[in-house]
């Protein structure tokens, strides 16, 4: 596997550091000390360098934000809007093989595991802007190509690739939110964005259910085809690059041709030629599942929470239908509960994450005993985000077992309803704790350690929905879902020893020459 220059990963670090140069003006840059003993590296102006994503303008911050937080509404959205309109596309395709009914819900999320594996290294490479681009216009083709579909082999192949293409915002959203924020104030822009990815594919389904109860299955496509299509044009024109190795090198072609400097390069520049270097950034993403503990357990976590929800995506319509009577117009509204529990997970991650992070670091600023040199200097710790999730794991325990079996005794349908706010609660927390957790941990890197996740999380999400709907079939809602409940008993264990020893582990198995 190509190598790194020594000096590089200690120059990426310096880049991350940024912000913490700011607050301590005594501290003497080894990037700029750098600088001047090679005058042909091209690094930041200065602390205020208005080209450096911190220092942007806030309407240019917030726009940026809000524009990929939008996309990955809309394409978490894509991924379950179908589910209440199986059952008429299965009827116009004259089939009735319930495992390909579920595959045709879950197939999105299939491409969702492939596409990172790709989008990530090519956005370190390319820069996240190019590849929002030609993504987003995959994404809009691909969903116009599923209302079309004269059969149900043909959606099938077009669902993979609208997934495969609308994994992007979910793959590198993460890392251009990291680009711009500095890690002090990223919770709350996090949350948001956190929004997209687990609450639009709760709001899907009662979309989709009203769209394909009026106009038809296929208008859920065109929906997202025309949603797409509006903000593709918003994002060409208004997206600016954020990563900072693409925007220094840049930088340095602009100034090799205003000097006619041959020599002046990125201080950020790895050396390696671009197959090199694709080869390496590919890597990367598997090179963490493989090497980093840190990797496989919050892999592990968001797999399980990511495959539960599609389960009981493709549960509900069954569950609320055969049990309780809704119809297709009225079943997506037995997902306000996980959309309700998202808010609420929304609200708690943002209202505690920054202050749980700023008081851990206000006090071992005044104890040094067992702090590390690296953590005094950073100040803040990844690991301070972690105090949430043994309670996220509690509520999605418990909101199993009440959605379970208040539905297996057939009690009033609000009570599996409110089962669904703790899951969702616990979900979204879970969520959003772990990846601004890996996003604090791996900084330059987030974008290949969230597709990671994201390929092992979207896997979970396509299977486990086919597999669970044989566990219902066999123990019933009530100890199918007591199985599941189960599952989170080991997690709660390995969320109490992450937060209490993650940083020792993180360092001990800290991945070189990434």
């Amino acid at each position: 596997m190509p190598r790194d220059s020594p000096s590089t990963e200690r120059l990426l670090r310096d880049d991350d550091e940024f912000i913490n140069r700011r607050r301590e003006s005594d501290t003497v840059s080894n990037t700029e000390t750098d600088a001047l003993l090679d005058p042909n590296l091209v690094w930041w102006d200065k602390d205020n360098d208005a080209e450096h994503p911190y220092n942007w303008p806030r309407w240019r911050t917030q726009s940026n934000c809000f524009l990929i937080s939008a996309m990955t509404f809309l394409t978490a959205l894509a991924s379950s809007i179908i589910a209440p309109g199986v059952p008429q596309l299965m009827t116009e395709f004259q089939t009735d093989n319930l495992q390909l009914a579920a595959f045709v819900v879950s197939v999105y999320i299939l491409g969702f595991a492939a596409g990172p594996l790709f989008i990530a290294p090519l956005s370190e490479i390319y820069g996240r802007v190019i590849v929002y681009h030609f993504c987003n216009i995959g994404f809009t083709v691909f969903a116009a190509g599923c209302a079309l579909a004269p059969n149900i082999h043909t959606l099938i192949v077009f669902r993979f690739l609208n997934g495969l293409f609308g994994s992007c915002p979910a793959t590198i959203g993460g890392g251009s939110i990291t680009d711009m924020i500095p890690q002090n104030r990223r919770a709350s822009v996090v949350a948001a964005y956190s929004v997209g990815a687990l609450f639009a594919p709760i709001i899907g389904p009662l979309a989709g259910g009203l769209l394909a109860g009026t106009l038809g299955w296929r208008w859920d496509f065109w929906l997202l085809t025309l949603s797409g299509g509006v903000a593709s044009i918003f994002m060409f024109f208004m997206l600016k690059e954020t990563y900072h190795p693409v925007i220094l090198e840049r930088k340095a072609a602009r100034l090799r041709t205003e000097s006619d400097n041959t020599h002046l390069r990125s201080k950020l520049n790895p050396g390696l030629s671009p197959r090199a270097y694709f080869i390496r950034n590919i890597i990367r993403p598997l090179n963490m599942l493989m090497f980093s503990p840190i990797i496989i357990i919050t892999s592990l976590f968001i797999a399980i929470t990511y495959g539960y929800m599609y389960l009981l995506f493709t549960s509900f319509t069954q569950v609320f239908g055969r049990y309780y009577g809704f119809t297709t117009n009225t079943v997506g509204f037995c997902f306000l509960g996980l959309g309700i529990g998202s808010f609420l997970g929304v609200a708690v991650f943002s209202g505690i994450s920054d202050r749980i992070m700023k008081a851990k670091a206000n006090a071992d600023s005044h104890c040094s005993t067992g702090i590390t040199m690296a953590a005094q200097k950073n100040g803040m710790r990844p690991e301070y985000r972690l105090p949430p999730l043994p309670w996220a794991v509690l509520s999605l325990a418990f909101g199993l077992l009440m959605y379970g079996w208040t539905a297996e005794l057939r009690l009033h349908w609000i009570f599996p309803i409110i089962g669904t706010v703790f899951i969702g609660l616990g979900q979204l927390l879970l969520f959003m704790v772990l990846q601004m957790y890996l996003i604090d941990a791996f900084t330059i890197y987030a974008a290949s350690a969230v597709a990671a996740i994201t390929a092992v999380r979207s896997i979970a999400g396509a299977l486990l929905p086919l597999l669970g709907l044989s566990l219902y079939d066999k123990l019933g809602i009530g100890w199918g879902n007591t199985v599941l409940a189960v599952v989170c008993l080991p997690l709660l264990v390995v969320s109490h020893l992450l937060v209490r020893y993650g940083e020792a582990l993180r360092e001990k198995f800290e991945i070189k020459n990434l």
